[in-house]
């Protein structure tokens, strides 16, 4: 009977090692913060998204359309298995799609002057 050493070789090996130790990090404390809303999805996204990236993963992302928003958080709940509830998904997209998206309303237009009444008075 032929008895291989390889298999002894690596056991002794390992050994040897020592167990491996375990490397320590601190990552920085995060300082961007997804908008206030008084929108359902804002909360929600802000109690589920940080659960996987950081805030700033959602300000990278282009003005998109509410179909975009929908296919992402979709994909981030079935292809990366975030917890997110089914009935979670529809408020967070109306958020992302409202706050970063293209839904966003426009800003108010700046304050014009006061046309002069008949005469040429400014009005008081």
């Amino acid at each position: 009977m032929k008895l291989s050493l390889r298999p002894v070789a690596l056991a002794l090996t390992l050994a040897a090692a020592g167990p491996a130790g375990a490397l320590e990090i601190t990552l920085p404390v995060e300082q961007v913060r997804l908008a206030d809303s008084p929108l359902p999805g804002a909360a929600l996204a802000g109690a589920l998204c940080y659960t996987c990236h950081s805030a700033e993963y959602v300000l990278y992302q282009p003005t998109s359309s509410r179909t975009y928003w929908k296919a992402t958080v979709t994909k981030m709940q079935k292809t990366f298995a975030a917890p997110i509830p089914d009935d979670a998904i529809d408020p967070i997209v109306d958020y992302l799609v409202k706050l970063y998206g293209t839904e966003t309303p426009p800003a108010p237009a700046p304050a014009r002057p006061a046309a002069p009444a008949p005469g040429g008075v400014p009005p008081k």
